[in-house]
């Protein structure tokens, strides 16, 4: 048998390679770049593992021995090692469609239960006071709605409703929408940074640029909607850039580790010796709400955790956006 190669890209004479196959598949079933790079990297690793022998020549035990050398030899976290063993049993699975019983037998690294990071409200506002422009916007998004990090700079202009104090987060963990508040102490400087973003938005389409990326290819059935104003980014980068996928330029979102890192420092000029990231912004929030006297189910929802109700879909009929729930911005 002819196995597809490693490594390339495939031509009429050749068939697909084994990471083109992958990638494909990934953008089928509309996985994140970041989730594309991470999967493809451990599959490499794999392979390379035992001597470039095809996955498909493999079995339970070459896996199992690949994430135990993970831990033992490479120290990773369980976290990591149950990231590598998604990769695979994402190769074997939806690549190379073998489905065999002990795909279901590997063992999974158990992650040590952390109770989070959480700062007082005081903490919080002293980390907040020490951020400047877009971070500590976004900051405060995550603080005053429950925003991951990521939700946050992938956030859309058409999803911020300033009307209803609502924050529509698309395809949340678990590529799942649900609806958030928009705190009223950050409507009037949003509408500001808003401002400007638009204009250079107008400065970018002059130029011939103006396009933003479209998910789940909506840029063919609308090819137009990438250049309206409503599908921008709220945090867009400083710069055009070329994206990998579609090879085309655009202007991208906000790069996150430009707010984590400015996260950091805020929390040493604050003084605080705790290990806050902008994650702990939004245990924060949940934990604040919690005190408050919000009951569980609610803030379960606001954060879109997995076990939320089917009916948290209708919060958005409320009068007020997140189920008529005061942002602990705001009080």
């Amino acid at each position: 048998m002819v196995h597809p190669n490693l490594s390339g890209k495939s031509t009429t004479a050749n068939p697909p390679k084994l990471l083109d196959l992958v990638r494909d598949r990934l953008r089928v079933k509309h996985y994140s770049i970041r989730t594309e790079e991470s999967y493809l990297g451990w599959i490499k690793r794999y392979i390379y593992f035992h001597g470039k022998r095809h996955p498909r020549d493999l079995g339970a035990r070459h896996i199992e021995a690949f994430l135990t050398h993970l831990a033992v030899e490479g120290k990773v976290s369980a976290s990591t090692q149950n990231l590598a063993k998604s990769a695979l049993l994402f190769l074997y699975r939806e690549v190379l469609e073998i489905k065999l019983p002990w795909l279901d037998n590997i063992t999974q690294a158990k992650a040590p239960r952390r109770l989070p990071v959480v700062l007082t409200v005081g903490e919080t506002q002293a980390v907040l006071s020490r951020l400047a422009g877009s971070h500590a916007l976004i900051a405060s998004l995550l603080y005053g709605s429950g925003m991951r990090l990521m939700e946050a700079v992938r956030l859309r202009v058409k999803d911020v409703d300033f009307a209803r104090c609502e924050i529509l987060v698309r395809e949340g963990k678990g590529f799942k929408d649900r609806v958030t508040m928009l705190p009223e102490a950050v409507i009037e400087p949003l509408k500001a940074h808003l401002a400007k973003v638009k204009a250079l938005h107008r400065e970018d389409l002059a130029a011939g640029f103006g396009e933003v990326y479209m998910p789940f290819a909506l840029d063919k059935k609308y090819p137009h909607a990438g250049r309206e104003w409503g599908w921008q980014y709220v945090f867009p980068s400083k710069s055009l850039s070329v994206d990998p996928r579609s090879g085309k330029t655009r202007r991208h979102h906000l790069d996150e580790k430009g707010v984590q890192r400015a996260m950091k420092q805020a929390v040493r000029d604050a003084g605080l010796v705790k290990p806050a990231t902008p994650h702990t912004l939004r245990h924060s929030f949940a934990t604040h709400l919690l005190q408050s006297g919000y009951d569980i189910r609610t803030v379960q929802e606001l954060l879109g955790h997995s076990d939320v109700s089917t009916t948290m879909i209708y919060t958005h009929v409320l009068n007020k956006g997140g189920k008529g729930v005061v942002s602990p911005l705001d009080r």
